[in-house]
């Protein structure tokens, strides 16, 4: 097959208002919030009827019935149901990844435009019951006849059986969670309690400044009666944030992380439409920016890296591919899954030793400036549902970039399982 390589544009973006679980969209599910944003995005887009390359969406935390939520949501979005639909996951970069791989499509002439999507609920997550309960069903489903039932259900059976197991937040790995984690990076680091309640303090503020400006008007799609994000604190004080407890290591008197500079778990979906110039043209729809790369690392943190920090190796292999570096960006959007995290990241690249030893590099990445860094807030004040926040990152920097006029902007969002997934979007 002829690789064409075409420049792959983003059309633009959506996502529903993001929430705190068990609020707003306690009973809707990632059916339900994908369904809503996909259908939004047709509405906006004029998508009726209209056969896509492919619809890419996620979600982290889902039913085993959710076994191809993509396929399904867009069956009832307005779209043709001739359109391919599958299903991804990668923790936090979920729907970042699922724009790489629309875009990689495009990029190939294998599809002219798809959608990239994500949606996670932590209010209606699989329970499940033990493996020896489990086992028993099975048992009773194989067995021929009545008796046959009847000894598989009571032999040996205990109530203790009956005891539900909800999803884990630990790594399996190393059965810390990802804050434990993090409090190990912000130590590691030097990362003060203070500066990640500062960090959290801007967000929220550069969020509702965002909004006072009309930035999301065309962004966001209400639903269930909110029309704004359900974290958004515009009247939060470092003096609120200093007071609150630690959230993870609640017994050593050192714990920095809490509840104000973590994100909360959260319920929430998001969408971008992407297209080849052929496709948008023919269609009359404006490519707000183009997905120039993207980059995907890992890091060992079972033995030592800090589980967070593989979008400090991504970044500067992106970067040495087209000759860049961090201060050639208008805009820097680093994924805020902790204050410490972003902190942590940013002293990383600034480190000369780090550089040195741990990505080979001659010198330091060097500073960025703060002013160009999450400038309408990020997932501290808007929230993380997990597989959403890649799309909702990259439909407001490429419509950044598109109020800006030209420009570059840098994606960088770390996940679970000690992985990192990076990205560049540019105007011309």
């Amino acid at each position: 097959m002829e690789n064409t390589h075409r420049r792959v544009g983003i059309i633009g973006g959506v996502r529903i208002p993001f929430c705190r679980n068990n609020t707003a969209y306690a009973d809707v599910g990632n059916f339900g919030m994908s369904v809503k944003v996909l259908g939004a995005l047709v509405e906006r887009f004029g998508l009726h009827g209209v056969e896509l390359g492919e619809v890419a969406a996620g979600a982290v935390i889902k039913h085993s019935a959710d076994w191809n939520l993509a396929r399904e949501a867009l069956l009832s979005s307005g779209l043709a149901p001739t359109t391919p639909g599958i299903t991804t996951a990668r923790a936090c970069g979920t729907s970042l990844d699922n724009t790489i791989i629309i875009a990689n499509k495009i990029a190939c002439g294998q599809i002219e435009a798809g959608i990239a999507a994500g949606s996670d609920t932590t209010s209606d997550v699989p329970i499940v019951y033990g493996r020896r309960l489990r086992r028993r069903l099975l048992a009773m489903n194989r067995a021929k006849t009545p008796l046959e039932k009847f000894k598989a259900a009571t032999r040996g059976f205990s109530l203790r059986e009956l005891k539900p197991s909800f999803p884990g937040v630990a790594e399996p790995r190393t059965g810390k969670s990802m804050g434990d984690h993090c409090e190990q990076m912000a130590r590691q680091w030097q990362i003060s309690r203070e500066a990640q309640d500062r960090l959290a303090l801007d967000s929220h503020h550069k969020l509702a400044a965002a909004y006072e400006a009309g930035f999301f008007d065309d962004l966001l799609v209400p639903f269930r009666g909110l029309k704004r994000d359900g974290f958004l604190r515009p009247d939060t004080t470092l003096e609120k944030l200093a007071a609150l407890k630690p959230a993870f290591d609640k017994r050593s008197g050192h714990g920095t992380l809490t509840a104000g500079n973590s994100t909360g778990l959260s319920d929430g979906a998001a969408a971008v439409l992407l297209g080849s110039e052929a496709w948008a043209t023919q269609r009359g729809l404006k490519i707000q920016a183009y997905l120039r790369d993207a980059e995907v690392a890992a890091v060992d943190f079972v033995h030592g890296e800090g589980l967070l920090m593989a979008p400090t190796i991504a970044v500067p292999r992106m970067l040495a591919r087209h000759g860049l570096t961090l201060q050639d960006f208008d805009y820097v959007e680093i994924h805020e899954a902790f204050a410490a995290q972003v902190l942590c990241t940013l002293r990383a690249w600034e480190s000369a030793d780090y550089c040195k030893q741990r990505l080979g590099l001659d010198a330091p990445l060097g500073t960025i400036d703060p002013a160009r860094l999450n400038v309408h807030g990020s997932s501290l004040a808007v929230g993380h549902p997990f597989a959403a926040t890649g799309a909702r990152i990259v439909a407001s920097l490429a419509k950044m970039l598109e109020q800006k006029g030209s420009g570059r902007g840098l994606i960088s969002i770390c996940t679970a399982g000690g992985m990192g997934v990076t990205a560049i979007l540019e105007r011309p």
